[in-house]
């Protein structure tokens, strides 16, 4: 075989650039095996030059049932790499690995791939091929027997993948079509809305801590009472309580009313909900 037939051959095994083949091929004597073995090794050395960059663009994929959902976020440089075909194809099939083993990245990066080798060892030959840093995110995976999990994509890219994705999980017996669709408009506000927590007794008090300085250093020379700015400063934490725990939020599609008069409405008693988690590219 000669070595133009051996560099195409080389170029179809391991999607690497004519000139990394050729020159593996030369390097290798004509050696396929040897050839891909030295375009391995020269990949993990592109991708630990290319790790310093940063990658702040990319893509959350969801996988899943209404029993079990995974979300997964996987982060590179530019949009136009999130938008790349192996790209693509690479994060939809981690996505349902990652459902599979419960969003366990130790566990996820050592699993094995359609091709055989491991998540890890795809996620280099892909920073080779593409030259673009890679990484695995953010990933949550809530599993519920007792009531429906849904989700929520927007600004999709393809299929499962999107720029921001919501997962959300109710609690009920109740399978009725009504709360199908409560937990598919309460994941759209959820994604519209961004809240920090369920309720506002559960926002991290570190979050807490930070607007309560804030809101201090504001009324710090505003010139009124003391008693005044202590009555400010609290009307403020607590409006700031209210805009941010999702119960308490006014619902996006009829602002008048609040989460949790939506959740009373629907006159479902054991409708609660468990959980949810949002990921939005470049937050």
């Amino acid at each position: 075989m000669s070595d133009i037939e051996n560099v195409k051959k080389l170029r179809e095994v391991t999607g690497a650039g004519f000139k990394d083949c050729n020159l593996a091929i030369k390097e290798a004597n004509g050696d396929i095996d040897k050839a891909v073995e030295i375009l391995r090794v020269k990949g993990i050395s592109k991708a630990s030059k290319k790790m310093g960059r940063d990658a702040k663009e990319g893509v959350v994929v969801v996988s899943g049932n209404e029993s079990k959902s995974s979300i997964i976020e996987v982060n590179c440089e530019t949009d136009f790499v999130a938008k790349n075909e192996d790209f693509i194809n690479f994060v939809k099939e981690l996505s349902e690995l990652n459902n599979q083993k419960n969003s366990n990245l130790d566990e996820l990066k050592n699993s094995k791939m359609n091709n055989g080798q491991t998540v890890d060892e795809n996620l280099v030959a892909l920073i080779a091929k593409i030259g673009e840093k890679i990484t695995i995110g953010k990933s949550k995976t809530i599993e519920n027997l007792n009531g429906v999990n849904n989700h929520y994509l927007h600004t999709v890219v393809k299929d499962n993948v999107a720029k921001l994705a919501v997962l959300v999980s109710l609690e009920t017996k109740e399978k009725s079509e009504a709360v199908k669709i409560f937990s598919k408009q309460l994941s759209m506000h959820i994604a519209a809305s961004n809240p920090l927590a369920l309720d506002s007794n559960l926002i991290d008090q570190a979050i807490i801590d930070k607007e309560q300085e804030l809101v201090t250093e504001e009324l710090k020379n505003s010139g009124k009472p003391e008693e005044i700015v202590k009555k400010i400063s609290l009307g403020k934490m607590n409006k700031f309580k209210e805009e941010n725990a999702l119960l308490t939020q006014p619902w996006v599609m009829e602002p008048k009313k609040k989460v949790k008069d939506i959740l009373q409405e629907l006159s479902i008693a054991d409708l609660k909900i468990r959980e949810f988690y949002r990921i939005k590219i470049g937050e």
